[in-house]
């Protein structure tokens, strides 16, 4: 069994298949393609996203939460994502908001980075960083647990290393309980350095 992930390394969707694969034991089975190739990209994922995870068998899984979810079945299931109703809906909504922070990051991100000819409109970047401030509250009230990791932990361990990567969001100060997950997060998972997010 191998697959191919089709991704960029300061991808944090990117990071979440990456670091799940190693968790599950399944990082000898992976390998990194670079998606430098936007039409080749555009074939395997009509919407031009990454990451994109190629089967053996040429099918294509996009996006990151549906990599996710047949890297554990094929890990044997209930590993990242909790067999238990309760445990499974937990994780799934976490990384739902985790991945939502993500989507507001990149957003301000590609508000500076796409209009680079304009002053970056203000009231969008506050609406972005309104939801990044919310969903950050939310997980500092309950963050997911460490060991064993969920889908819910490791999304949230991406988003928040992928704002101290990018900067759109100053948390640290703000969230120390966060900052005290996170580093909970390294210790327990030393190997989620490697896959840490760069140009």
């Amino acid at each position: 069994m191998s697959f191919t992930l089709h991704s960029r390394l300061a991808s944090p969707f990117g990071r979440k298949v990456l670091f799940a694969a190693e968790a599950l034991g399944l990082s000898g089975s992976l390998i990194f393609l670079r998606a430098d190739d936007e039409d080749l990209l555009r074939t395997q994922n009509p919407l031009g996203k990454i990451p994109a995870l190629i089967l053996e068998d040429g099918r294509v899984l996009y996006d990151s939460r549906v990599i996710l979810e047949y890297l554990d079945l094929a890990a044997g299931g209930g590993r990242i994502i909790p067999a238990d109703e309760t445990g499974r809906f937990e994780a799934l909504r976490q990384q739902a908001l985790a991945d939502g922070i993500l989507d507001a990051a990149l957003l301000v991100l590609y508000e500076r980075r796409y209009r680079p000819d304009q002053e970056p409109y203000g009231p969008w970047l506050d609406f972005q960083r309104g939801k990044i401030g919310r969903a950050l509250a939310a997980s500092a009230l309950a963050p997911p647990g460490v060991d064993p990791v969920t889908v819910g932990g490791l999304a949230l361990a991406c988003a928040l290393e992928y704002l101290d990567f990018r900067g759109q969001y100053d948390w640290r100060p703000e969230f120390p309980a966060l900052v005290s997950w996170l580093e909970g997060f390294n210790n327990a998972w030393p190997a989620f350095a490697a896959s840490a997010p760069r140009d």
